[in-house]
């Protein structure tokens, strides 16, 4: 039933003539008097009958009111638990990270926002190339993804993207490496070296193609590995040298690996949280995306 119909039925029972449940309601008495008409046709039974010059209610219409106020208490306290998610930053956020940027924020996000009463994440690591972010969106809120910066930005109406930092790439070498004593390393001193690379059309592969675009230095991949803790055991083991995110590689004070810089090279990727365009009007959502750049501010400021 009308929702607008039963409030003018109970303004009705309450004030008594259609006068007073007008003004109760701010609106006319003919739009009150509608109010009922389309109430009886819907229910299909009368519920007012003449008395003398005015209207009362039938014992239909009496059993009507008495349902139509369990119906409207619950409507109220629907529009006021629906006010609460308006304001507050209530319900489940879903998140999908690319892992390594879950190695490096998740944690942290999860510890901002456990606190904030009523608001619930769920999260997963994706092993996601850009081109499937937008796909992924049919089943995240935020979709936190990573690109290489020479590629073009996100070009999509329907997304809204938030930077959260740039993360360097640096070359990773096993622990006494001939290269180790240098501060920074030239990607022509590396031309002969096995490198362990990533999937294609993920964001580090897209570095090192571009690298060679611009150096004219073509690494010669032995093996692609997405996942980096698999890859830094490798090159800890001799057996290559990889291009690794700055942040999260593990190189246990120089005793493991060796991180060294490309020198004359920017290499870096861009760390980004993707979401539907409007989604951070929703509370729980733009708390997560301020949760995840105080994060990312303070991975940035600490290394």
């Amino acid at each position: 039933m009308d929702i607008a119909r039963l409030r003018a039925l109970r303004a009705f029972a309450d004030r008594g003539t259609v006068h007073a449940a007008a003004s109760a309601l701010n609106c006319t008495p003919s739009a009150v008097s509608q109010q009922l008409r389309g109430l009886r046709a819907e229910v299909g039974v009368p519920l007012t009958e003449r008395s003398g010059r005015g209207l009362r209610l039938t014992d239909a219409g009496w059993a009507l009111v008495r349902h139509a106020d369990e119906v409207l208490a619950s409507a109220e306290r629907v529009e006021a638990e629906l006010d609460a998610y308006r304001s507050r930053p209530r319900g489940t956020v879903r998140v999908a990270l690319f892992p390594s940027g879950a190695l490096l924020l998740l944690g942290g996000l999860i510890r901002r926002t456990s606190d904030v009463d009523g608001l619930r994440l769920e999260c997963r690591d994706v092993d996601m190339t850009p081109a499937g972010v937008s796909g992924l969106l049919a089943d995240f809120d935020v979709v936190v993804t990573h690109r290489d910066e020479q590629m073009a930005p996100f070009d999509d109406d329907r997304i809204d993207v938030v930077h959260l930092l740039r993360e360097p790439l640096d070359v990773a070498l096993p622990a006494g490496h001939r290269l180790g004593r240098r501060r920074k390393v030239q990607l022509t001193d590396l031309a002969e070296e096995p490198w362990i690379g990533v999937d294609v059309g993920y964001p580090v592969d897209d570095v090192l193609r571009s690298l060679a675009v611009r150096t004219g230095v073509r690494p010669t991949i032995v093996q692609r590995i997405n996942d980096f803790r698999v890859t830094e055991e490798l090159v800890a083991a001799g057996l290559g040298v990889a291009l690794l995110p700055r942040y999260t590689v593990d190189t246990r004070g120089g005793r493991r690996l060796l991180r060294r810089p490309l020198a004359g090279i920017r290499a870096a990727r861009h760390v980004e949280a993707v979401l539907r365009s409007g989604a951070a009007e929703r509370p729980a959502v733009r708390t997560v995306l301020d949760a995840l750049r105080a994060e990312a501010a303070r991975v940035a400021e600490t290394h």
